[in-house]
């Protein structure tokens, strides 16, 4: 398992964007919209990992309901695992909590979340590893 980026609920994609311009002294110009997920996406790829700033679409879905409670700020760490199915197989048979069923990811990969109630608090999502070339 590998970490694979971690994620930051912003109510501002734009203003978010900005900083880490001036972070990264460079562009970032790939918005994604994940309207099955309610949200607008950026990944900022850093030397060792991404950042995800993540806005909502609207006042449904997580990241709606997070910004509402907790405010912006560090939602969610993303770890690639190697075999998803045997790593899901494996948390379900030590009654891990998950949240819902796999679903797409802003990469085209599967991805679960693993319920913060498991993990001292913190949400971790797992990603499919994506196949070799």
């Amino acid at each position: 398992m590998k970490l694979d980026h971690i994620g930051i609920a912003v109510h501002d994609l734009q203003k978010a964007k900005k900083v880490y311009e001036l972070l990264l002294n460079q562009p970032l110009d790939k918005v994604i919209d994940l309207p099955s997920q309610h949200i607008q996406t950026i990944m900022v790829e850093t030397k060792n990992t991404h950042i995800e700033l993540l806005q909502p679409l609207g006042e449904e879905g997580a990241i709606a309901k997070f910004l509402e409670k907790k405010g912006e700020g560090l939602h969610h760490i993303a770890f690639e695992v190697e075999n998803f199915e045997e790593t899901l197989q494996s948390l379900k048979n030590q009654d891990i909590p998950l949240i819902g069923e796999p679903t797409i990811g802003v990469k085209g990969n599967r991805i679960i979340f693993i319920h913060p109630k498991a993990t001292n608090g913190t949400l971790i999502e797992l990603c499919e590893k994506p196949p070799s070339l």
